[in-house]
């Protein structure tokens, strides 16, 4: 398998996943129970046309991250920006990263670090640009990207050793 083939594949797991997991919501009482009764709701707000709109948007966030492919994929992931990202990578002490971001929607996220120094906090527009951050590995370290107020879409990251 190439490189790119196999880029492809990882991707189109990733976005397989991405929609299972958002399409495992359970019902809007929140019991773990299936509705009873099926509610009237505006398309807006309903949500399987929250669904299908994220992963529209997720597919356009991860379309994004693979045109900026800089180096060998590490980690990736797409959220919903309202649940944010807030993972801890398995990186190597003493390599260079790069960190790169889409937020697809409206409004922007907030980009964090711990500790400090890893990286440089950044605001993401969701505009659908590539942020590219480089962060260097020492000990385990702490990426949050969390919606700033009023903001909503979707947030594609992905890690590339360089």
């Amino acid at each position: 398998m190439t490189h790119a083939t196999a880029r492809r594949w990882i991707a189109g797991c990733t976005v397989a996943a991405s929609v299972f997991l958002l399409a495992s919501c359970t019902s809007e009482a929140g019991d773990g129970k299936a509705a009873k009764e099926p509610t009237t709701r505006s398309p807006s707000s309903s949500r399987a046309a929250d669904g299908s709109s994220d992963k529209r948007l997720i597919e356009q966030a991860q379309t994004a991250l693979a045109a900026a492919q800089t180096g060998r994929m590490v980690e990736s992931g797409a959220e919903r920006l309202t649940d944010g990202i807030h993972t801890e990578p398995s990186l190597h002490a003493g390599k260079t990263y790069e960190l790169k971001l889409v937020c697809v929607g409206h409004g922007a996220a907030q980009l964090s670090f711990k500790p400090t120094g890893t990286g440089t906090p950044a605001k993401v527009p969701c505009d659908q640009s590539v942020v590219r951050q480089r962060i260097s590995a020492g000990k385990q370290i702490h990426i949050d990207v969390d919606a700033s107020h009023g903001s909503n879409g979707v947030v594609a990251w992905e890690i590339d050793s360089i």
